[in-house]
C-alpha cells in the first residue's frame, strides 16, 4: 500500500518506539544495519517495503515477532490518536488498517 508522506514518517517513528520498547536501542540499531545489509532496505524506506520489513522480523524472531508486531501497532495507534483493538489480523492488514482511520480523519479536517 502507498502511504502519504506524513503518515510515512509516524510509521517510522512507531516502528522505531516499538523496537525499542522490546529489544532495546541496540537492538534496534542491529535491525537497521541487518536489514540495509541484506535486503538494501534504509530505514525510511520501511513504510514502502513493509513486506520485507515484516518477513524479516518474523524470520529472525519467529514466534517473538508478534510480541513486536503488537508494540509497533500500539506505538503507532498512540502516535494517530486511535484506540488500540486485539485482532486477529495480520500486521500488514492492521497497519493498512490504521492507515485507512488516519486518512478518514484528515479529511474531516
Amino acid at each position: 500500500m502507498k502511504f502519504d508522506e506524513e503518515f510515512k514518517w509516524i510509521l517510522i517513528e512507531a516502528i522505531d518506539e516499538g523496537l525499542k520498547s522490546i529489544i532495546g536501542e541496540n537492538g534496534n540499531k542491529v535491525i537497521y544495519y541487518h536489514l540495509k545489509e541484506l535486503y538494501g532496505l534504509e530505514r525510511e524506506e520501511i513504510p514502502e517495503r513493509l513486506n520485507i520489513f515484516a518477513e524479516y522480523i518474523n524470520r529472525i524472531s519467529g514466534l517473538g515477532a508478534k510480541i513486536i508486531e503488537i508494540s509497533i501497532i500500539k506505538a503507532l495507534c498512540l502516535k494517530l490518536k486511535l484506540e488500540y483493538k486485539e485482532k486477529k489480523i495480520k500486521f500488514l492488514d492492521y497497519i493498512e488498517e490504521l492507515y485507512k482511520e488516519y486518512m478518514k480523519k484528515v479529511k474531516k479536517k
